[in-house]
């Protein structure tokens, strides 16, 4: 009988502190959006602050370049990286075009990054890596004379082992 009576206390107080903390939050809630909401009397001197420009979301298509396997050498053993990639480009860009360019973009990422060491690849943060690959492609599209139907290179997934 005591068990029970502990029971139904500790769920009367946590029901109490539930309930609490929710009307506590939903009027802190409420008391931000009062406070962010622009006042309706203004003051007739001030000047009225520009107008913000709308800007335009541009809307993109993505292809994924899977699994890009890189050997390199390291002290004792060989280390590989697995790399995953998407190619950011227009939506009015022709799918058949992105995969057509998937081989030159893998020669490209492979040239690249394996003319590095295991410790210089490690120690490129994933923007850095990107802007390079995204680099090192476009300068391999342009050597060949080859359109790069794509914008940017972004890197999706990366495995280091």
């Amino acid at each position: 009988m005591l068990m029970q009576r502990i029971i139904l206390a500790v769920l009367v107080v946590n029901t109490l502190v539930v309930a609490a903390t929710a009307y506590i939050n939903f009027s802190l809630l409420n008391q931000q959006q009062t406070l962010a909401a622009p006042s309706t009397t203004e003051d007739p001197t001030s000047t009225p602050a520009p107008a913000k420009k709308s800007v335009k979301a541009e809307e993109y298509k993505f292809f994924a370049i899977e699994k890009i396997i890189i050997s390199l050498p390291g002290e004792g053993r060989e280390h590989y990286f697995v790399l995953d990639l998407v190619l950011q480009a227009n939506t009015d860009t022709d799918e058949k075009k992105l995969q057509q360019i998937d081989p030159m973009v893998r020669n490209s990422v492979v040239a690249h990054l394996s003319s590095m060491t295991v410790n210089e690849l490690r120690a490129l943060s994933i923007t850095d890596l990107q802007t390079r690959l995204e680099e090192a492609v476009s300068a391999d599209f342009s050597s060949r004379h080859v359109v790069q139907p794509f914008a940017h290179v972004l890197v999706s997934k990366l495995v280091a082992q």
